[in-house]
């Protein structure tokens, strides 16, 4: 991976923020988090988040925040939503926060109480001393994240310059875990999230960014040292198989789910379908989400269909596909810490074995945002898989992410 930094464009940034009245840092900040934004192999979507701490005139320090629901590679100023810095330090002797106190402490201490909701690891981002923390989903970092038993092998990588998080649920209890293993080396340059993902973090946009780019190129070198190449964004055709793709749409416009009119983004490639190709196909698909936010764009998992399938059988593919979401939801629903109402019971990915992928939504944006995702996860599973195995997180933490007010909530948005 190549960094895209480039100083004239930096102070363009820098330059725009002053003339609003606005710090330096904070025009950097929104260039960097674009220049991550804008590389389908770091984030998708809205995933990810970044931050930036900027004295203040009093001795203190105000933190901007990726705000939820807003997307990095368009990030404008307010989608960095200012909250002060002191009052968020307090809760690091805090062992244990609800979802709601969490949310209502970080509004409470907003400079601009209409701004939107900081990221649910806006606490994380406070945790780090540094001025800039970056975190990304990054392709190659999750063929290797999404492997079981890595802390040695992330050691080898990095040689002690990336710490190593087990798994935890985002939002208070990730924050904790981080801060606990920074606290363990201060030395360490980022944290390697366990199934999750990446976080860099230095004093300037600049060097936080490249420590990015410069990890992401390291886990990339330590597969392609062992045959396993990542390859980039690759979809090579998008022109859906009229038959199919018609009575898709007719299977799921009498359903009501994704509404009369549901749309549909079909694509393939190489990667995609060496995905469909696997032999292990109907068990490898239903194994999780390459990162645990994926879930609520594309649910568990996805519904297999054949190229020459009919209404009858697609019929019977959503009424399976409905029987076994169902299921899952029972499975997990009585373990919840508050009473869940099942979402609904369609797919949001069409595997097509041969063929390619239908992402599906009730809108075009949600259902391009639903291929482009699972776009992603054949290319990271791909390599996952020829390295070890793809190993996600626990069906139960996946169903606790799904069924996560904070999470449902970025869909509201």
């Amino acid at each position: 991976m190549q960094s895209r930094w480039n100083d004239t464009e930096a102070q363009q940034f820098i330059d725009a923020a002053e003339a609003q009245g606005q710090p330096a840092a904070l025009g950097l900040r929104v260039y960097s988090s674009r220049l991550i934004g804008q590389e389908p192999d770091l984030v998708l979507h809205g995933g990810g988040n970044t931050s930036v701490k900027i004295p203040d005139a009093e001795g203190g320090a105000i933190i901007h925040v990726k705000g939820s629901g807003w997307d990095l590679g368009d990030i404008e100023a307010p989608g960095l939503p200012a909250m002060w810095l002191a009052p968020l330090l307090k809760t690091r002797d805090v062992a244990h926060m609800s979802d709601e106190d969490m949310v209502a402490y970080l509004r409470r201490y907003l400079l601009d109480q209409d701004a939107p909701n900081p990221s649910i690891e806006a606490l994380l981002h406070a945790y780090m001393p540094h001025a800039f923390v970056d975190h990304t989903h990054a392709t190659a970092i999750l063929a290797l994240a999404d492997q079981q038993d890595m802390e040695t092998v992330v050691a080898e990588i990095y040689g002690g310059r990336v710490g190593f998080v087990p798994y935890v649920m985002p939002g208070y209890s990730l924050s904790h875990a981080c801060k606990d293993a920074l606290a363990r080396d201060p030395s360490v340059e980022g944290l390697w999230l366990e199934q999750h993902g990446l976080f860099t973090f230095a004093e300037t946009a600049q060097a936080s960014y490249e420590l990015m780019i410069a990890f992401v190129t390291m886990a990339e070198d330590y597969l392609a040292e062992r045959g396993i190449q990542v390859p980039g964004p690759e979809v090579t055709d998008r022109d859906a198989p009229k038959g199919l793709a018609e009575t898709l749409r007719g299977a799921l416009a009498t359903r009501r789910d994704l509404g009369a009119e549901p749309a549909m983004d079909f694509r393939t490639g190489p990667s995609i379908r060496s995905y469909l190709s696997r032999g292990n196909l109907a068990e490898l698909s239903r194994r999780g989400t390459a990162t645990p936010d994926h879930v609520i764009r594309i649910k568990p998992f996805g519904m297999i269909v054949e190229e020459g399938a009919d209404l009858a059988q697609v019929d019977a593919a959503l009424d399976a596909y409905a029987e076994e979401y169902a299921a899952y939801f029972n499975r997990n629903a009585p373990n919840a810490s508050e009473p869940k109402v099942m979402l609904d019971t369609t797919p949001r990915v069409v595997l097509v074995p041969g063929l390619g992928i239908f992402g599906l939504g009730a809108n075009d944006k949600a259902a391009r945002i639903a291929g482009d995702l699972f776009e992603q996860t054949a290319r990271i599973v791909n390599a996952a898989e020829d390295y070890k195995r793809f190993a996600p997180i626990s069906e139960a933490d996946l169903f606790d992410m799904e069924y996560w007010s904070l999470e449902q909530a970025k869909l509201q948005k």
